[in-house]
């Protein structure tokens, strides 16, 4: 039985803090379900980790229907949050509905996610009074990059940080059941939590937040290179992949590898017409 929006509520009602990690396959989902998160989301970050892109502007709805639905295949017990992709919603409030309705209906998700606050406030009322649960995300909003001026701390002077409480408080208005505050100041973010009824659920938001998400590629150490200073890496994977493959190749090359375990034999007889 998966994770509902109310049950998702009570954890803050109960002050229970509450882990979400990002996945984009079955394997990988499959995995992160089995440890007990109430919330996978399969971000549109997918366009930077797996796609390859240098921001999430180029990741199509198709793109985001086709890894929603290889996450959930991969489940049994989190709730999947299918992130709205760029220019799916912004148009008009009927293509934001049937968007988010496509998630629910073709990707199998329970919930969607997308950008914004007063401004997307009327789409998300009108997408959870269709019955799709809606989670926010204020702060730094990656597909706004090119307006933000790149990726930079929000909410640091009086009138942002009065902003992103007004699109916090309209967010919860419109009836969002959680919102994501990323890379905001942690007092903001924690004053943002003690005002809303919903859960907040950082990303370098700071601890007070009722919950914390993160791009799983980070915390894994699948990436190498840059690793943004709101991540803390638990393991180094791409080091262990690199090792393992290196071995494979170099047992290949000195023929080591395959040896009669992994190979399969026959009644050599058979052979004898051959030859």
């Amino acid at each position: 039985m998966r994770f509902s929006i109310n049950q998702i509520k009570e954890l803050k009602r109960k002050g229970e803090k509450f882990a979400m990690v990002t996945a984009y396959d079955y394997a990988t989902a499959r995995i992160v379900d089995e440890v007990g998160l109430p919330l996978i989301l399969v971000g549109d970050s997918l366009g930077n980790v797996v796609l390859g892109y240098e921001s999430t502007i180029p990741v199509t709805m198709e793109d985001m229907l086709h890894h929603t639905r290889a996450v959930v295949r991969g489940t049994k017990n989190a709730l999947i949050v299918g992130d709205l992709p760029f220019m799916t919603y912004q148009i008009s409030v009927e293509e934001a509905l049937r968007n988010a309705g496509r998630f629910i209906q073709e990707g199998g998700a329970q919930a969607v996610k997308l950008e914004g606050g007063v401004t997307v406030a009327e789409k998300v009322k009108r997408i959870v009074d269709a019955g799709i649960p809606v989670m926010g995300h204020i702060g730094l909003t990656p597909q706004s990059v090119n307006q933000l001026g790149g990726y930079k701390i929000q909410g640091k002077t009086p009138d942002a940080a009065r902003k992103l409480l007004d699109d916090a408080v309209a967010l919860e208005q419109a009836g969002a059941f959680s919102v994501v505050l990323e890379t905001v100041p942690a007092p903001l973010a924690s004053l943002i939590t003690r005002k809303l009824n919903i859960p907040t659920i950082g990303i370098g938001g700071g601890s007070g937040c009722d919950g914390q998400v993160q791009v799983i590629n980070d915390i894994l150490g699948f990436t190498t290179g840059f690793v943004p200073r709101h991540a803390k890496q638990y393991a180094s994977l791409s080091d262990i992949i690199k090792n393992a493959v290196a071995s494979y190749q170099k047992e290949v090359k000195e023929g080591v590898f395959p040896t009669e375990k992994e190979s399969f034999t026959m009644d050599e007889s058979i052979l004898s017409d051959l030859e």
